[in-house]
């Protein structure tokens, strides 16, 4: 049995989320070069609609209707390895954010974010640079726990310190002249000594324990 007040509260809050997802459409919409292709209400939709449209970028909340936001984030990456997932969300604790970035996020922004930070954020994650709004920084790096430092190859930090400037594969090979194949084959081998599975992660780890510069 659901009572009259707990329905009302739940409205509400479908109502606020949906006036947020409209905000966040409306203010890419009008952005050039970005193209707004579906919303959804819940992780469970998000899924769905991300296997019927194949964005190249979703922003998720954490706190949605169903599945929460880490969750979907999970369940999309595993279904479409290429979609970036950037967490769009009012929670800033340590735990939130590291439970993001351990399920792929690309990024995590705060709904208080301009629309040119997300604009930029958007479009910076399409390219495959880590997206984090700055003020959380500090917020991702307590929550790690740092343990005993890998030891990785000169190139190995090389091309993670080249990743933390926002260079796409393709890019780090060209500086480095080395083939896309091989900065793989270095990103793989570091996220294997990191303990990490994906590249924001990878960077993050990297500098907390002081191997990046």
């Amino acid at each position: 049995m659901v009572s009259r007040p707990l329905r009302r509260w739940k409205g509400e809050r479908a109502a606020v989320r949906l006036r947020v997802r409209e905000g966040l459409s409306s203010m890419l919409r009008s952005a050039e070069g970005i193209e707004v292709v579906g919303q959804a209400g819940s992780g469970e939709e998000a899924i769905a609609t991300v296997a019927a449209l194949a964005p190249d970028i979703v922003l998720l909340d954490l706190c949605m209707g169903g599945m929460d936001g880490v969750e979907a984030t999970g369940h999309i990456l595993r279904a479409a390895p290429y979609t970036k997932v950037v967490i769009v969300t009012t929670y800033e604790t340590d735990a939130d954010i590291l439970r993001a970035v351990e399920a792929g996020a690309a990024g995590y922004l705060l709904k208080g974010s301009t629309r040119n930070e997300l604009v930029q954020a958007v479009k910076a994650a399409v390219r495959g640079e880590t997206v984090l709004t700055p003020s959380l920084a500090p917020k991702l790096f307590r929550a790690r726990a740092p343990g005993e430092p890998p030891v990785l190859s000169e190139r190995e930090r090389e091309v993670l310190q080249l990743v933390s400037q926002g260079l796409t594969n393709a890019d780090i090979g060209r500086r480095l002249f080395i083939g896309e194949a091989t900065v793989k084959t270095h990103l793989l081998r570091s996220f294997k000594k990191l303990s990490v599975s994906d590249r924001t992660a990878a960077v993050i780890t990297a500098m907390e324990r002081g191997l990046l510069s």
